[in-house]
């Protein structure tokens, strides 16, 4: 089966609907920003209160999510209980891959990513980004060549907008 298309909309609308907090973050976060690199995941930061799993969690159910790179068959409750047990979660769904990240490498407390980041509007839909400050530090702490090109294109951009 070929793999979805990737459409972030629908993942940023439901996760809206449903009220979940979160943050974008990752490459969808850099192109609110300003970046030229194309991203084909979304990725997001999100509160580990106990009402908010059981929001996130009926997100992913109803975005059809699995595990991304999962042995067929692997049993996996998708369930706020779930998610409460670990912290980054890498999943497939409808409109492709979309990673929850409880702790992102590199970036401060949740409340304190929330509350650097700012407003934006991703495909119509209202969100709350991560700032470029701290998507540096993420890209920084990921450290992969394509993560530190990123990060010196962020820290341009931070540049500029100062």
């Amino acid at each position: 089966m070929a793999a979805p298309e990737f459409n972030p909309n629908p993942i940023f609308e439901t996760l809206v609907r449903h009220g979940v907090d979160f943050v974008v973050v990752g490459g969808l976060a850099g192109i609110a920003h300003g970046s030229a690199y194309n991203t084909e995941d979304a990725d997001v930061a999100y509160a580990r209160s106990h009402e908010n799993l059981e929001r996130l969690s009926a997100v992913l159910v109803e975005l059809g999510a699995t595990l991304r790179g999962a042995a067929a068959g692997l049993p996996f409750q998708l369930d706020a209980a779930a998610l409460a047990a670990g912290l980054n979660f890498t999943f497939d769904t409808r409109y492709g891959p979309f990673d929850i990240l409880g702790e992102p490498a590199g970036a401060p407390r949740y409340e304190e990513l929330c509350a650097a980041g700012s407003d934006a509007s991703l495909w119509g839909v209202a969100v709350r980004i991560a700032s470029l400050d701290h998507l540096i530090a993420m890209k920084e702490a990921a450290a992969r060549p394509r993560d530190l090109t990123m990060a010196a294109e962020y820290r341009t951009l931070a540049d500029l907008l100062e």
